[in-house]
């Protein structure tokens, strides 16, 4: 008969379900896309088919870590957390290059200005790379650590929601409509702090102050003169 230790080790984590959860909302927001044949993957710059494999790389390890992490398996999450230390510059310096390579080559969508575009992936890669950084080096406390981390995948369901979404007809307020999504999946994690800790994490808290940062310093970015005369010099370079 099972007991139940085994039974609570062989059930996911509350971390382990948002994290593949996430993960696959955000592979079928891309593979939907793709399917409805809006990308043209065979004249997509090499950079951008680099950057998608990266990211299916850090998923595959983020859900796996997740569920390590809730079965007991820490020496082995603490050995491949190393390798998310790795990702974590390969995967800002990709998603900045892959982002200059779209706007050269005129394939952003069409319902962003070029500066918006480049501010989206900036702030976003920037924001999420201090998430997991500050998780990196807080993984010593774990209650930090595993929210810091999911948190900072609700980061990522930005570009999966904009797919999704039918942004065209929803602008100026669809990337608000993200945010407010954003935040709901984030109220998941404030109603498990509440139920499992009695009160909201700072972490949680954080992650949230993230969110909506990152929606206004794109926001602002877009429509400051000097940002935008930066993304014609990037464009024309």
């Amino acid at each position: 008969m099972a007991t139940a230790a085994n039974v609570s080790a062989a059930r996911l984590s509350f971390w382990a379900r948002m994290a593949i959860g996430m993960s696959l909302f955000i592979v079928f927001g891309f593979a939907q896309f793709g399917l409805r044949g809006m990308v043209d993957y065979r004249h997509a710059p090499v950079v951008m088919h680099l950057h998608g494999i990266a990211m299916l790389a850090w998923l595959s390890l983020l859900t796996t870590q997740a569920v390590l992490a809730g079965r007991g398996g820490l020496a082995l999450h603490r050995r491949l957390g190393w390798a998310s230390a790795v990702m974590l510059p390969l995967i800002v310096i990709l998603a900045s290059v892959t982002s200059v390579a779209a706007l050269r080559a005129g394939i952003y969508p069409p319902f962003f200005t070029a500066p918006y575009f480049l501010a989206l992936v900036h702030v976003g890669v920037v924001l999420f790379a201090a998430l997991v950084a500050t998780a990196v080096a807080r993984r010593g406390q774990m209650d930090w650590h595993k929210r810091l981390m999911v948190g900072s995948t609700i980061l990522l369901l930005e570009p999966a929601l904009g797919r999704i979404l039918p942004m065209p007809f929803i602008m100026p307020w669809g990337e608000w409509l993200v945010m407010i999504i954003q935040l709901g999946v984030l109220a998941l994690i404030l109603l498990h702090d509440r139920k499992d800790l009695g009160h909201v994490h700072p972490a949680t808290i954080a992650v949230g102050l993230a969110v909506i940062l990152g929606h206004v310093l794109v926001e602002l970015l877009a429509i400051t003169p000097a940002w935008i005369a930066f993304t014609a010099r990037v464009i024309a370079a």
